[in-house]
C-alpha cells in the first residue's frame, strides 16, 4: 500500500508518495500546482528517482563483470516502496535498501536515501547513495521531475530555459532509446533554448557536459522556476510531443552507447562507489512570479 506524506511551509506544499519516494504535487501558496498531475494518457510519471541507472541498457539486460543482469529503463528505485526514516513539518527522508529481489538484477548492498525539503519558496530534493557492502559498487542516478507546459496562468506564452552559464552545450539523441554516438549542434544560442514540441520529435534532447549547474525555466512575462544542480553534470529536456509539462532531468550517469557494451562500468558517467562510501546528489527548484 503506497502511503503520501506532506510536508509545507507558509509557501510550499509538497506531498510525497512511498513508492519511488516520488513527488506527487508541488503547490504555491496561492493553490496553483506546478508539477505535471500523472496524467496516464501522456505520461504516469511525475518525478521519480532513476538508479541504478540512467535509461536504457541493451535488450534490457545490464553485464556486471561480464554477468548479465535483466534491467528495465531507469532501473529499480522508481518502481520501489520506500519507508520513510524522518519527517518535520518542512522535510521527509524516504530510504530504499538491498533486498534479496534487488540484489537478483543488481548485486550489490546500497542504501539510497531520498530527501525533500521546502524553506520559502525553495524545494531541495537530495539523493544520498552509500555503498553498505564490501566492493566497489557502479551505478548511475537521475532526477526526473515533470513541471507544466504551459506554466500556470501562461498559456499562449513563449517558454524558454536559459543556462546561467550561458553556455551552448553539444546535443546527443538516442537510437533504440541508446546515446547516439553522433553529435549535433547546440539549440541553445547565448545559452537560451526557446521550447517548441517538435524539439522532441526525435525524443529527449541531451546535453551530456556543458550546461553547468543552474537553469531557469520561465514564460515570457509570466512566472518562472529556478534550477540548481549539485553533482549533476549532465542534463536531459524531455516531452512527450504535445503533451502539457516538460521533463528537467539533472543526471549523472546516462543510457548505454547505441555502439558500446551493456557493461554497467562502460555507461558514460558512471560512478564507481568504494565500500563504505557514500556521495551526495541534488537539485533545487525555487517558484518565482
Amino acid at each position: 500500500m503506497t502511503d503520501t506524506i506532506r510536508i509545507a511551509n507558509d509557501s510550499l506544499t509538497v506531498e510525497v508518495a512511498s513508492l519511488g519516494a516520488e513527488m506527487q504535487s508541488l503547490k504555491s501558496a496561492d493553490g496553483r500546482d506546478w508539477l505535471w498531475d500523472g496524467e496516464a494518457t501522456w505520461w504516469s510519471g511525475r518525478s521519480p528517482i532513476l538508479f541504478p541507472i540512467v535509461g536504457k541498457a541493451p535488450d534490457d539486460t545490464l553485464l556486471i563483470a561480464g554477468k548479465p543482469y535483466p534491467m528495465k529503463q531507469h532501473g529499480f528505485a522508481r518502481r520501489s516502496e520506500f519507508v520513510v526514516v524522518n519527517s518535520g513539518e518542512d522535510f521527509c527522508r524516504h530510504q530504499l535498501t538491498a533486498t534479496d529481489e534487488t540484489r537478483a538484477v543488481y548485486p550489490f548492498d546500497f542504501l539510497l536515501e531520498l530527501e525533500h525539503r521546502v524553506a520559502a519558496k525553495t524545494l531541495t530534493v537530495t539523493a544520498t547513495v552509500r555503498n553498505t557492502g564490501a566492493s566497489s559498487m557502479p551505478f548511475g542516478i537521475g532526477f526526473h521531475p515533470a513541471f507544466l507546459w504551459p506554466l500556470p496562468g501562461a498559456a499562449g506564452k513563449t517558454h524558454t530555459v536559459a543556462l546561467d552559464n550561458s553556455a551552448e552545450p553539444d546535443l546527443v539523441r538516442l537510437e533504440n532509446g541508446l546515446v547516439s554516438p553522433d553529435r549535433h549542434p547546440s539549440p541553445f544560442r547565448q545559452g537560451k533554448l526557446v521550447l517548441d514540441p517538435s524539439q522532441f520529435d526525435a525524443d529527449a534532447m541531451i546535453f551530456p557536459e556543458g550546461a553547468g549547474t543552474g537553469l531557469t525555466y520561465s514564460a515570457s512575462g509570466g512566472p518562472s522556476l529556478r534550477f540548481r544542480f549539485d553533482n549533476l553534470p549532465n542534463l536531459a529536456l524531455w516531452q512527450k510531443p504535445g503533451a502539457p509539462f516538460i521533463c528537467i532531468e539533472p543526471w549523472h550517469g546516462m543510457a548505454a552507447h547505441a555502439d558500446g557494451t551493456a557493461e554497467l562500468v562502460e555507461r558514460p558517467y558512471t560512478v564507481a562507489l568504494a565500500a563504505g562510501e557514500e556521495m551526495r546528489f541534488g537539485f533545487s527548484v525555487e517558484i518565482v512570479g
